[in-house]
């Protein structure tokens, strides 16, 4: 027991260190590990599974709305950044440049990727000739490089994973509908699989991907209120089409421009999923993600020990056959209790013990790991059973995170207000906004929240501006964000 005592007490807890208990509990539970250069990191076997099931499920996804994967090279010719003033002043900062290369000076630098537009804005400017070229649906997933002063490993670091859509269309309508269809993918995905609530809405305009016409974000409260960007959709209209020459043949026989989109969501997601749902006892993972679903404890004396595991092993199988990640530790070295609690860590949805007399009984017991619900379940119905609770665990986390983000969102009507609000609680608050950029950097540098989004669906809108209490012509979500 005492063991089991020290081995919870190894993590942080979240009201102590929040930040501490973060990195505490993905490195405890070998998600990652930092790497020899500033900033990167190491996916460890484990968090590279969680990114791999959220590929999995986006890809279903961006095929069922008619997008391909391609790959385009991450060495961007600097030439390119020049054609887009605004896009190359919004990333220039944090720009990595080649210089050299083979012991010879390069005769033009060469970016690697922070994004990919500028590199396919070239290529679509080769492939798309005709109205009959169009739409041009392509996503990629990729890494890329953005040299950050500040990391935090899976929500800002130097090199991050991510997938990035670039679609072109006919018309502005046509590339207005499916910046708003891939942010609805998104949100799907973050919320029915990653059990996420978000908040959808558009960024103001000094938000605003650099380059874009409109920027669409879903915003997603950490437990210590604060915001992650879970990801972003672009209507870049023209921009890019006019600095690329990415014209096309219309349907009238005129030369038009194509309308063009960008989207993307990162690995940050991962971190936003430790935050949203993991808690002193360490991760909890939605079963839709979770690399291992179900760890088998087989539990019993040794004279009975080779029988409990010989049952088990026939159990594990007909899990394993019903498509169930499971695993079983049968180590005889460490206590049952132990295990329950390395499990608990490592926010393995659901943990099933057998013993002899359950055995006997013909029974197995499964235990949530959210609500520490104990159930007898029959052997001859297990994989029913098991199911059955993942489901339960999924809808669980996603109901605890939203009744979370309802419980800590706020409405104020001032400046002084929101400052009070920030200093003395965690969460996010809707305030309106009188639309002038001078109003919305008076907040950050007053209260430290940003504009998060101007939400699609909002309980109330408000009148007067928090700032200068003019007529609003907007009603804002502001937090503090990571």
């Amino acid at each position: 027991m005492s063991n089991d005592k020290q081995f919870v007490e190894e993590i942080t807890p979240q009201s102590e260190d929040f930040s501490r208990w973060y990195i505490d509990v993905i490195k405890k539970a070998e998600l990652m590990d930092y790497s020899p250069v500033r900033g990167c990191i190491v996916f460890r076997p484990d968090g590279f599974e969680i990114w791999e099931h959220i590929k999995e499920a986006m890809d279903v996804r961006f095929r069922e709305t008619g997008h391909r994967n391609a790959y385009f090279p991450m060495f961007i010719p600097e030439s390119f950044f020049q054609k887009e003033k605004e896009h190359v002043e919004g990333f220039n900062p944090e720009l990595p440049w080649v210089t050299e290369a083979g012991g010879e000076k390069l005769e033009e630098r060469l970016a690697i990727r922070p994004t990919s537009e500028t590199m396919i804005g070239h290529m679509y400017s080769k492939w798309i000739q005709s109205y009959r070229d169009l739409p041009v649906l392509i996503n990629q997933w990729a890494n890329v490089v953005r040299w950050e002063k500040r990391t935090l490993p899976f929500l800002r670091t130097s090199e991050f994973l991510w997938q990035e859509g670039h679609t072109a269309h006919e018309t502005e309508e046509e590339a207005r509908e499916e910046t708003m269809k891939m942010l609805e993918v998104y949100r799907e995905v973050i919320e029915e699989v990653l059990a996420i609530p978000v908040i959808t809405g558009q960024k103001t305009p000094s938000e605003k991907f650099a380059g874009a016409k409109d920027t669409f974000s879903l915003e997603a409260m950490m437990k210590d209120g604060r915001a992650v960007q879970a990801g972003t959709s672009h209507y870049m209209g023209t921009n890019f089409a006019v600095a690329f020459d990415i014209k096309y043949l219309s349907r009238e026989n005129n030369l038009e421009f194509a309308h063009t989109t960008s989207w993307g969501t990162s690995t940050r997601l991962i971190g936003a999923l430790i935050m949203v749902h993991g808690d002193d006892r360490g991760l909890a993972l939605p079963p839709k993600v979770a690399p291992t679903q179900v760890i088998m404890v087989p539990i019993g004396p040794p004279k009975k020990r080779d029988a409990v595991i010989a049952r088990a092993d026939e159990l594990f199988a007909e899990l394993k056959q019903a498509g169930v990640r499971v695993k079983m530790d049968d180590r005889s070295d460490v206590s049952p209790g132990w295990k329950f609690n390395e499990y608990e860590m490592r926010g393995v949805p659901v943990r099933m013990e057998i013993g002899p007399r359950d055995m006997e009984n013909g029974v197995c017991v499964l235990v949530s790991r959210i609500s520490g619900e104990k159930k007898i379940v029959q052997q001859d119905n297990l994989v029913e059973e098991v199911h059955a609770m993942l489901a339960q665990v999924q809808q669980e986390m996603f109901d605890r995170a939203k009744n979370f983000m309802e419980e800590n969102f706020y409405s104020v009507d001032t400046l002084d207000e929101m400052k009070t609000l920030m200093e003395e609680k965690r969460g996010f608050t809707l305030a309106g906004w009188c639309g002038s950029e001078e109003c919305e950097d008076k907040v950050k540098e007053v209260t430290g929240a940003t504009s998060r989004n101007i939400p699609f669906k909002t309980t109330e809108q408000k009148s007067t501006c928090l700032c200068c209490g003019k007529p609003a012509k907007h009603t804002v979500v502001f937090a503090r964000a990571y």
